[in-house]
């Protein structure tokens, strides 16, 4: 070491400035390179969010989630407004893989008429197939989307059967002639139920009275026509509640079952309180979630003559940022078979057999 104030060999501190330089110059690349790494996906993201932003019924992202990029997958602000329901916040309890195969699975509840699965519908349904599900119920949410499933059911009349309706989100742009038509299309023979139906406090998309009213008029129509329901229940549990004992009460329930709670988000007592009148609840991906206590709770109590499996497709994946399909009952399925300590294949099997009986089928064997 040289002493103190001892001149600096002038090669040593070149070539210290040009290893400093050297490091500069690969510090600066490498900066470059992911400013150029985040321009493409901003880019990315852009493409997704103006994709998303034309589906039916999606409502815009806020500036918060839109500088994020936006989530197909789950609920709350700027998620599509028919999203029925609300998504506990916690993270899956559990990792384990879903079995490949659940033979005689159900998927109660899946918008497959969805844009989203425009570019690759044919091999969506394949791989449901493939995966054992035997019954696919597709909902509407407006009359278009009710007439869309019609459409489904026809080009695929031994797995798909469709169900019509106008969501709470959608009830303040149905007109008479609107309503008119959905009548029309409940009494087809093809349609097995009425849905998607019900109360949604939650986004708020068209006023309460409005929906109260719709939820009503819907309701008169399915007694009409001798078809159970399909009920959206997001943060308005006790108006549900009383609307559907309401319902049943006055006589013999309309049909038997008379409904469905769809993708459920309320507490034990409140699925018992409808599984005793008839009704069935439905599961979906969100049961896995930590902070789901009141559907857990309900999906190990109750009945196995009163669950059903769900994915409420295209929303509801997995992941974030990732679609839903069918196949994903297979890990709902999964879900409850650990809640109800029996297997998949008994779930599946209890299903299939309880949605037959709300549509009808008792009797096929698809």
């Amino acid at each position: 070491m040289p002493a103190v104030g001892a001149p600096t060999c002038p090669v040593r501190a070149g070539q210290r400035r040009e290893a400093r330089r050297s490091a500069g110059s690969a510090s600066s690349l490498r900066r470059a390179r992911c400013r150029r790494a985040g321009s493409r996906r901003a880019a990315q993201l852009g493409h997704h969010r103006r994709r998303l932003a034309h589906w039916p019924g999606r409502a815009p992202l806020p500036a918060h989630r839109a500088a994020r990029g936006g989530r197909v997958a789950r609920r709350g602000a700027g998620r599509r407004p028919d999203a029925q329901c609300q998504l506990a916040g916690g993270r899956h309890l559990t990792r384990r893989a879903a079995p490949a195969r659940v033979p005689g699975l159900v998927d109660s509840h899946c918008h497959l008429q969805h844009p989203a699965f425009d570019h690759d519908r044919v091999e969506v349904i394949e791989r449901a197939r493939e995966a054992g599900i035997v019954r696919i119920v597709v909902p509407g949410w407006d009359l278009p989307s009710s007439e869309a499933a019609l459409e489904l059911s026809d080009r695929f009349p031994e797995l798909i059967q469709a169900a019509v309706g106008v969501h709470p989100h959608h009830v303040a742009e149905a007109d008479e002639p609107t309503w008119a038509r959905v009548e029309e299309l409940a009494v087809d023979p093809r349609v097995v139920a009425i849905g998607e139906i019900g109360l949604d406090f939650f986004r708020n998309l068209s006023p309460h009275d409005v929906q109260r009213a719709a939820f009503a008029r819907q309701l008169d129509l399915a007694r009409r026509v001798g078809k159970p329901v399909l009920v959206h229940d997001r943060e308005a549990h006790g108006e549900i509640i009383s609307a559907l004992l309401a319902w049943v009460e006055p006589a013999a329930p309309p049909v038997a079952p008379p409904g469905v709670l769809h993708c459920f988000s309320g507490d034990a007592a409140m699925a018992a309180t409808l599984a005793g009148r008839g009704f069935l609840v439905s599961f979906a991906l969100p049961l896995s979630f930590k902070s789901a206590t009141g559907p857990r709770a309900a999906a190990a109590d109750l009945p196995a003559t009163a669950i059903l499996v769900e994915t409420d497709a295209p929303w509801l994946g997995p992941g974030a940022d990732r679609r839903n399909e069918p196949i994903t009952a297979l890990r709902v399925a999964a879900e409850l078979g650990r809640l109800r300590e029996t297997s998949p294949e008994a779930i599946a099997a209890a299903a299939r057999s309880n949605l037959d009986r709300l549509l009808g089928l008792e009797s096929r064997t698809g």
